[in-house]
């Protein structure tokens, strides 16, 4: 998948689905209404699962479906395949646009301040593959889903000569062995089976149900602030060119600011989403390391019908390199499996 990202499922995605069983009517789906990088609804995808993706940044709603997306829905008939699009995408000399500006050494021209997220070529080269990325869409060479699979191949090789500590909140002084590498995209195992798939970038509670829909809330837990620490994805993700400031670039964000994030509000925040959704089933994880107590969290959604809480395997801290690995401990998740009466669906229409 290739990309670092704070509060993934990957290690306990295969435990959730066992909880989740497999599909009980051809109606309903999984909906991972804060997708990330789409760890659990790929393994519900694999389990049989229809799936709804929906997440408030661009980017992860970006790199969730191109997981999903199969053969059949990324022919790229109008460039000679997938493997040749890439292929024509290495091959671009650089360009000088938005990223370069901004977030390589040139932004002290711009900027008034050095901001060494990556190198000055391969900052060309993000830029190249952006513009020309749009091009190909804008002149119909390109389906959505074959859009969105080269811009979420985009991000993995742009998260891979990033000269962070995993996240974008900040840039190194020094330059790492991996950012001076130049910037490569490869071509992806794509999918046998073309599933259903929809997919939203929006509001968690603005993200419509089935009463046959399992929903799976995966909240931030901590104060970190997703639109700010992957700001840069972000704009790659949009092809927008934002106005930025501060020593790190940052661009606007606060309107995606969540209340997940601040311990006064998370609890309020979580009722909320649970009793809003009209989904029969929720399927909500969280951690010992959270802003809400577990003790805290099931009596709030004890009133909401049938709870049923499940210990999962420790997921580890968010370890953005080896030093921080070696002095992190374990995060202990939790599975919190709701299943809503008749009555608090009604109310939730």
């Amino acid at each position: 998948m290739g990309l670092r990202y704070i509060g993934s499922k990957a290690r306990v995605a295969a435990e959730i689905i066992d909880e989740l069983g497999a599909p009980g009517t051809p109606e309903g789906v999984f909906v991972d209404a804060f997708c990330g990088t789409g760890s659990v609804a790929v393994a519900a995808a694999e389990a049989g699962w229809g799936v709804r993706l929906n997440d408030s940044l661009r980017s992860a709603a970006i790199t969730a479906t191109a997981r999903l997306v199969s053969r059949d829905q990324a022919r790229f008939s109008g460039l000679g395949g997938y493997e040749a699009a890439v292929a024509a995408l290495n091959g671009l000399g650089g360009t000088v646009g938005f990223i370069a500006r901004e977030y390589s050494p040139l932004s002290v021209e711009t900027a008034g301040v050095e901001r060494k997220y990556f190198t000055v070529a391969n900052a060309r080269r993000i830029d190249a593959a952006r513009a020309q990325i749009a091009a190909w869409y804008g002149a119909g060479e390109l389906t959505e889903l074959e859009h969105v699979l080269l811009l979420a191949d985009l991000m993995v090789a742009v998260n891979h000569v990033a000269n962070t500590a995993g996240t974008y909140g900040c840039f190194l002084r020094d330059w790492t062995a991996t950012a001076m590498r130049p910037l490569r995209m490869a071509p992806r195992q794509l999918a046998e089976q073309t599933l259903r798939l929809e997919v939203s970038v929006g509001d968690v509670l603005d993200v419509e149900y089935q009463p046959e829909d399992v929903a799976y809330f995966d909240p931030p837990y901590t104060k970190r602030q997703y639109a700010a620490y992957y700001h840069i994805l972000e704009t790659v993700a949009a092809g927008d060119e934002p106005d930025v400031g501060g020593v790190t670039g940052l661009r606007p964000w606060k309107h995606l600011a969540s209340d997940f994030c601040y311990r006064s509000r998370a609890l309020t925040a979580l009722d909320r989403l649970v009793e809003e959704c009209g989904a029969g089933r929720i399927l909500l994880s969280y951690s010992n390391q959270g802003h809400v107590s577990r003790a805290d969290l099931e009596a709030v959604l004890a009133e909401h019908g049938e709870l049923t809480v499940h210990r999962l395997g420790a997921i580890g801290r968010y370890r953005p390199n080896r030093a921080a690995a070696a002095h992190s401990s374990d995060v202990n998740e939790y599975l919190f499996d709701l299943r809503k009466p008749v009555a608090h669906l009604e109310a939730a229409a």
